[in-house]
C-alpha cells in the first residue's frame, strides 16, 4: 500500500487494556486519563484531528478508548531545523566548519547538504536552517508511543510489581494486567505494553460472559459487543445512568427515596461491570440510632443506599447494587442483610455505651490525645478555644451568651474520646451534639458543638446560633494562628493543616454572618494564646486576604476592582461585598476612568513628599480660579460623599465625587502643584490629600486605573 493509501486509510481506532480489579475510588480518573491523553497523543503525532471524537470506557477490569478518524499513517511534514548561527557554521570564505559538518553527520547528510542551507535573522542574529521533510508516524509507532505515554500519565494511587507471563521481568503498574486490544477499523495494530501483544480478543464478566473469549469484529462494534456476549456495559457514564435509573426505580416501588451521594454512586459504578439493584432489609431496633450513624456505616463500610421516607427520615431499607443478576436473588439479598447487621449493631453498641458517660467527664482526657508536639495536646487546645470563644462571646452579647459560648466550646471535642467517633471519625460533632441532648443539654450549646466545625467546606451552611459562630469562629481562629505561630505556613499545593479552608471558613462567617467584628482585633485576641508577634500577624492578614482575593475573583470580580477594595485592608470584613458592588457600579461611569488616573497621579505626587501631608486647606492661599474651584467642588462633593459612607450607601459615596471629574482635569491642566512659594506649595499639597483621602475611603480607585 503507498503512503498516500495509508493516509487516505482513515478508520477508527479502539484501544482496550483488560486488568485485574482497578481501585474503585480511582477508576473514573483512570478512564478519562488513559482515553484524553492517547487521544492527545495520537492528534500531536498527525494521526488524528481535532475533530476526532473520543470515548473513553472504564469498568473494574478495563480501560479503554474509542477514537474516530484515524489514520494509518501521518502526513509528510515540512519543517525548518535550525542548524546553529552563520558565523559558527560557516569561515569567512563561506565554508562549512567541522562543527557544522559534525551537525550534519548526526542528522544523517554529508557535506552537499551544505549548498542546501540557508539563512534567516531571528532578530537577534543570522542562523542557518536546512528545509527537510519529517516522515509521518505509522499508526503502529505512532500509537506504541501513544499508549506508552497514556500508562506512564495514569495518576495511579498506588503502584504494584508483579511478574509478566516469561517469569522472569517484573513490571509495575496500577494491578496485574492481562490483555491488550488495538483495532484499527477491524486491523489489529501490532503494539504491545506490560509484556502483553495486541490482539482483537478480550473477556467479558466475571460470572455473566456468554462467552469465555470475546472476539471483537471492529473498533466500533466494541461496546455492543462486550454488552450482547460479554454481559459488560463499557461505558462509565451508561453504567451509572443506569444505576440511577434502577436505584429510583427500586425505591419509587417502596414509596422511598434513596439517598443521594455522587461519591458513593461513582464508587458503585466503579465495582460493577453489569449493574442490579436489589432491596434489602434490617431489624426496626437500629433505628433507635442516630441515623447520621447508620448512614454512614452502610455507606462506607458496605456500598449501600439508604432509603428515605417522605420527611426525610431513615426506613429500615436499603438498596445493594450487586454485580450479578441470579434468578433468584434471595441469596444475595440475605447475605447482604446478614453482612450489614453486624455492622447496625456495632454503632448501636457504641452508641448505648458512650451515653453512659458525660461529655463533661471526658474533658481531661484530652489532655492524653497529643494535637501538635508545639501546641500541647487537645486539652490545652480546648483551653484556648474556651477563651476565644467566651471573648468573641463578649463582643456580640450578653452575659448568657458568653457562658453558653463557653460551655459549647469546652465540651466541643469531648466525643473525639468516644467509641462512635473512634469508629467513625467522620461522626466528630455529630455525636457531640446527640449526646449532649440525651444529657438535657441547652439545644443552642448541643447545636454549637456540632456546628463548631462548619464551614466545613465552599458552600458549607454556617453554624445555625450565635453560639455556634463563636465557638466556630475560636476553633478556626485558634488553628489558624496557632500553626502560623510556629510557622505551619501552607506552602505551594501542600496545606496538611487545612489552613486554607480554616481560613476561608472564619471569612465566610464575618461576611455571610455580617458580624461586627474587627478582623485584627481576633487576630491579635488568638495571638494573645500563643507567643506572636507583629510578623505573625501580617502575614495572617496578608494569607486571609489573598483567600479573600482568589474566592471573590471566582465569583465574577476582577482583579482591579478586587485589589482597589483589600488594598485597604477593611477591618469589618462583611462591608467588602458592599464596598466591591460600589467599586463596580462606579467603574461603569464615564468619569471614572479619567478619576482613578487623576488619583493615582495624586497618590504619586503625595508619595515624593518628605513626611505626612496633612488633608487641610487654607482658603485664603488659594490663588488660581481652577484651585479655588476645586476646593469648592471637594468642600461640596465630599460633604456628600462622607455623610453616605457614614450610613453605609459606599455607591452613593463614590458616585457624589464624580462631579469633580471636570475641576480635577482642570486643576491639573493649569495650577503648578510645586510652586516656588513653601506656604503656597504645601495649601496645594493639602488640596491634593483632602482630595485623596475623599477618594480612597470605599477604595482605592488608583487601583482602577490602566
Amino acid at each position: 500500500m503507498t503512503t498516500q493509501n495509508l493516509r487516505d486509510n482513515k478508520a477508527n481506532l479502539i484501544v482496550e487494556l483488560l486488568v485485574e480489579e482497578l481501585p474503585p475510588k480511582a477508576l473514573k480518573t483512570l478512564g478519562l486519563s488513559f482515553a484524553n491523553v492517547l487521544a492527545a497523543s495520537l492528534q500531536s503525532q498527525g494521526l488524528s484531528n481535532v475533530d476526532s471524537i473520543v470515548t473513553n470506557f472504564a469498568t473494574p477490569r478495563r480501560l479503554a478508548a474509542h477514537i474516530t478518524d484515524v489514520v494509518a499513517k501521518a502526513a509528510d511534514e515540512q519543517v525548518a531545523q535550525k542548524l546553529m548561527p552563520v558565523k559558527v557554521g560557516l569561515d569567512a570564505e563561506g565554508k562549512a566548519t567541522p562543527a557544522l559538518l559534525k551537525r550534519l553527520d548526526g542528522m544523517g547528510l554529508d557535506a552537499s547538504a551544505v549548498a542546501k542551507l540557508r539563512t534567516e535573522n531571528d532578530g537577534k542574529t543570522d542562523n542557518l536552517f536546512l528545509d527537510m521533510s519529517k516522515t509521518g508516524a505509522t499508526l503502529s509507532e505512532g500509537l506504541q508511543k501513544a499508549i506508552e505515554e497514556a500508562l506512564a500519565k495514569l495518576p495511579i494511587p498506588k503502584v504494584m510489581s508483579y511478574q509478566i507471563n516469561d517469569g522472569w521481568e517484573t513490571v509495575n503498574f496500577v494491578r496485574p494486567a492481562h490483555g491488550l486490544i488495538a483495532l484499527h477499523g477491524s486491523d489489529v495494530i501490532p503494539v504491545s505494553v506490560l509484556g502483553l501483544s495486541a490482539s482483537n480478543t478480550t473477556t467479558g464478566h466475571r460470572f455473566e460472559s456468554k462467552k469465555a473469549v470475546i472476539a471483537i469484529n471492529n473498533a466500533d462494534s466494541y461496546e455492543q459487543q462486550l454488552k450482547d456476549e460479554g454481559a459488560v456495559i463499557a461505558s462509565f457514564e451508561a453504567r451509572k445512568a443506569d444505576i440511577v435509573k434502577q436505584l429510583k426505580a427500586a425505591a419509587d416501588k417502596e414509596g422511598l427515596s434513596a439517598i443521594e451521594d455522587d461519591d458513593l454512586l461513582d464508587e458503585v459504578t466503579a465495582l460493577v461491570e453489569l449493574p442490579n439493584v436489589l432491596l434489602g432489609q434490617y431489624e426496626t431496633e437500629f433505628l433507635a440510632v442516630p441515623q447520621e450513624c447508620l448512614v454512614l456505616t452502610m455507606k462506607s463500610n458496605q456500598k449501600y443506599f439508604p432509603l428515605l421516607d417522605s420527611n426525610g427520615k431513615l426506613t429500615s431499607k436499603f438498596l445493594i447494587v450487586s454485580n450479578i443478576h441470579p434468578a433468584d436473588p434471595s441469596a444475595v439479598i440475605g447475605g447482604n442483610e446478614r453482612v450489614v447487621r453486624p455492622r447496625l449493631a456495632d454503632a448501636k453498641f457504641f452508641f448505648d455505651q458512650d451515653r453512659k458517660k458525660t461529655l463533661e467527664s471526658r474533658i481531661a482526657n484530652l489532655d492524653k490525645v497529643v494535637y501538635h508536639n508545639k501546641l500541647g495536646s487537645q486539652g490545652e487546645r480546648n483551653l484556648r478555644v474556651v477563651k476565644l470563644a467566651g471573648a468573641i462571646a463578649k463582643q456580640l452579647g450578653d452575659a448568657n451568651l458568653v457562658a453558653k459560648a463557653e460551655q459549647a466550646a469546652r465540651l466541643s471535642k469531648a466525643d473525639l474520646i468516644t467509641d462512635m467517633v473512634n469508629e467513625f471519625p467522620e461522626l466528630q460533632g455529630i455525636m457531640g451534639r446527640y449526646y449532649a441532648q440525651h444529657e438535657g443539654l441547652d439545644d443552642a450549646v448541643a447545636f454549637a458543638i456540632e456546628d463548631h466545625y462548619k464551614p466545613r467546606f465552599a458552600g458549607d451552611e454556617l453554624p445555625r446560633s450565635q453560639v455556634g459562630i463563636c465557638v466556630a469562629l475560636a476553633d478556626k481562629l485558634e488553628t489558624l494562628v496557632g500553626l502560623f505561630s510556629i510557622g505551619e505556613k501552607p506552602t505551594g499545593d501542600k496545606d496538611p493543616f487545612a489552613l486554607r479552608r480554616q481560613a476561608l471558613g472564619i471569612i465566610r462567617m464575618l461576611i455571610d454572618a455580617k458580624l461586627p467584628l474587627s478582623f485584627d482585633s481576633l487576630i491579635q485576641l488568638a495571638l494573645q494564646q500563643f507567643d506572636g508577634n507583629v510578623e505573625v500577624l501580617a502575614s495572617i492578614k496578608s494569607f486571609c486576604f489573598d483567600r479573600l482575593s482568589v474566592n471573590l475573583k471566582d465569583q465574577g470580580a476582577s482583579a482591579q476592582e478586587v485589589d482597589a477594595v483589600l488594598s485597604l485592608e477593611p477591618a469589618l470584613l462583611h462591608e467588602i461585598p458592599q464596598r466591591l458592588a460600589a467599586v463596580q457600579t462606579f467603574a461603569t461611569l464615564a468619569e471614572a476612568p479619567a478619576l482613578a488616573a487623576a488619583n493615582k497621579r495624586v497618590g504619586n505626587i503625595l508619595r515624593k513628599v518628605d513626611g505626612e501631608v496633612a488633608a487641610k486647606v487654607d482658603n485664603s492661599l488659594l490663588q488660581e480660579e481652577t484651585e479655588k474651584a476645586l476646593a469648592a467642588a471637594l468642600n461640596t462633593s465630599k460633604a456628600e460623599a462622607d455623610k453616605l459612607f457614614e450610613a453605609g450607601d459606599y455607591t452613593g459615596s463614590l458616585q457624589a465625587l464624580a462631579v469633580l471629574k471636570a475641576p480635577v482635569d482642570d486643576f491639573f491642566d493649569n495650577v503648578m502643584v510645586n510652586a516656588d512659594d513653601p506656604a503656597l506649595k504645601a495649601n496645594r499639597l493639602g488640596l491634593l490629600a483632602t482630595l485623596h483621602q475623599a477618594m480612597n475611603r470605599v477604595a482605592d480607585l488608583s487601583k482602577l486605573a490602566s
